[in-house]
C-alpha cells in the first residue's frame, strides 16, 4: 500500500499508518470469534463511561448487547502487509489508468456537486476527486460489500484490549455510539476498515461527528450512499483542519538546477528569481503566493509545494500520499505525467495491461481477487509470490518487468 511514513499523533484515521492511506480496497472481511473471557465484564463496566458521555442505556444495549469483539483486528494492526515501494512505484499505483478514467466519469456524473463545493469551500475538484478515488474507488459499492467490516465489533475489541491507545479507541467507540443515537446511521450500515474508517472518504467516527455536514439536506450526516455529505464534509475538513487556501493550486513540478529541498517558504516570484521555473515552461499564475521546494528523490522531479499540498497532507501525513493525491487530481482534469522521470522508473501500466497481468497471474495459480484493472492487496501479493517464484525482486509491484515475464519474455 502507501509508503512507510510515520504518523504523527492522532489523525483522521487514528493509527492507520501513512503506509495504508487509500487502502479501502485492501482490508479483508472480518472473521468474528466468540467473545474471550473478560469482554462481557468490560462491556458491562464500559456502559457507565458511555452513559457519562450522554449515551442512553437503550442505545448502548441495542448496539453493544450481545456484541462479540472482532479479534482479527489485532492481527490486522500488527501484521499489516508491507510492500517496499519506491516513490515512483507508489505514485504509479495510485495515479493509475483506472483511477484517471474512473475519475473523469465520476466528475461527469457529479459536475453540479463539485461546482457547488468549489463555490462553498474553494476546494479544487481535482483534489476531492483524487481523495475519493484513492480512499474508496469513487464509492464503489463492491468495496463496501466485500472489503469492509462492521465497525462496532472492531472498535469494541480495540477499546477493550488495545492497551497502547485504549483511551483513543474508547473515545471513538463512544463517538460511533453517538452517531447511532443521533439517528444518522445504524450498526448494520456502519462498515469500514479494521480501525473504523468509513464511507466514500474514509471517516473516523470523530470526523463524522465534528466535521461532517448534511450537504444534501436529507436530515442526517452520512459518508455512505450519495457522495454529497462525504465530499462536502471532506472539503470542510481540508479548509478547517488543513487550512486550505481558496483558489490556489497545490503546487507545480519545477526545474530547480542547483537548488535542493528547503523548508523555507518563499513567494513563487522569489523562487523564479532564484532560477526555479515550472517544468512545463508556463509562468506561475499567482507569483505572490508562497511555496516550499521539495525533491523527493535526488535526480527525480522537483516540486514547489503551496499550502494546499500540506492541506491534503493533513488528511494523511505521508508526503508521498499527498503527492499522489495532488498529481492524480491534475491527471483527472487533463494534466500530463511528470516531465522529469524518477531515477530507474518505468511508465505506469495501462488499464488493459494491468488486467492482462491479473489474468495471467490468475491462470498461473496466483489469485489476484479479480481482473478489473485495480491493484489492491490481493494483486500485490499475487505479484510478490510470482516474483519470488521466478527470481525477480519481490517488491509486489505490477509493472512492465512482471508483465514481460508473464508473457514469457
Amino acid at each position: 500500500m502507501d509508503s512507510i511514513d510515520s504518523r504523527r499523533g492522532v489523525t483522521r484515521r487514528g493509527i492507520l499508518r501513512a503506509a495504508f492511506g487509500g487502502s479501502a480496497l485492501l482490508f479483508a472481511p472480518a472473521t468474528t470469534v466468540a467473545a474471550p473471557a473478560g469482554f462481557d465484564a468490560w462491556r458491562e463496566a464500559f456502559q457507565a463511561k458511555a452513559r457519562a458521555h450522554g449515551i442512553s442505556d437503550q442505545t448502548y444495549r441495542s448496539v453493544m448487547g450481545g456484541l462479540e469483539p472482532d479479534m482479527s483486528v489485532f492481527q490486522k494492526m500488527r501484521k499489516q502487509p508491507e510492500f517496499h515501494e519506491q516513490v515512483w512505484q507508489y505514485i504509479n499505483r495510485r495515479v493509475s489508468d483506472w483511477r484517471i478514467i474512473a475519475g473523469k466519469e465520476a466528475l461527469r456524473k457529479n459536475q453540479a456537486l463539485f461546482a457547488r463545493i468549489e463555490k462553498d469551500f474553494g476546494v479544487e475538484r481535482g483534489t476531492l476527486l483524487a481523495l475519493w478515488g484513492v480512499e474508496s474507488a469513487y464509492g464503489d459499492p463492491l468495496v463496501q460489500q466485500n472489503h469492509m467490516r462492521p465497525v462496532f465489533p472492531a472498535l469494541a475489541a480495540l477499546a477493550w484490549n488495545e492497551p497502547r491507545r485504549r483511551a483513543y479507541w474508547e473515545t471513538e467507540l463512544i463517538n460511533a455510539l453517538k452517531i447511532v443515537q443521533r439517528g444518522w446511521s445504524t450498526p448494520q450500515e456502519m462498515r469500514g476498515s479494521w480501525a473504523g474508517a468509513m464511507g466514500h472518504t474514509q471517516w473516523m467516527p470523530e470526523v463524522w461527528l465534528n466535521v461532517g455536514i448534511d450537504y444534501n439536506g436529507d436530515g442526517r450526516v452520512s459518508p455512505f450512499g450519495k457522495p454529497d455529505d462525504a465530499l462536502g464534509s471532506t472539503a470542510r475538513y481540508l479548509v478547517n483542519r488543513g487550512k486550505y487556501h481558496r483558489n490556489e493550486h497545490w503546487g507545480y513540478e519545477v526545474r530547480a538546477s542547483g537548488a535542493s529541498s528547503s523548508q523555507a517558504s518563499r513567494s513563487y516570484a522569489a523562487w523564479a528569481n532564484a532560477g526555479v521555473t515550472r517544468a512545463d515552461g508556463q509562468p506561475f499564475p499567482q507569483p505572490n503566493a508562497s511555496a516550499k521546494l521539495w525533491t523527493p528523490v535526488q535526480g527525480g522531479p522537483s516540486f514547489l509545494l503551496g499550502p494546499n499540498f500540506y492541506s491534503v497532507r493533513s488528511y494523511n501525513p505521508s508526503m508521498n500520499y499527498a503527492l499522489a493525491i495532488c498529481h492524480l487530481g491534475d491527471r483527472i482534469l487533463g494534466g500530463g505525467p511528470f516531465i522529469q522521470p524518477f531515477p530507474g522508473s518505468e511508465r505506469a501500466l495501462t488499464l488493459a495491461e494491468v488486467q492482462e497481468v491479473q489474468t495471467r497471474l490468475t491462470r498461473a495459480g496466483f489469485d489476484t481477487g479479480g481482473t478489473d484493472g485495480r491493484v489492491g492487496n490481493d494483486t500485490m501479493k499475487a505479484v510478490k509470490d510470482f516474483q519470488q517464484k521466478v527470481g525477480l525482486p519481490a517488491d509486489g509491484y505490477a509493472g512492465l518487468k512482471v508483465l514481460a515475464r508473464l508473457r514469457g519474455g
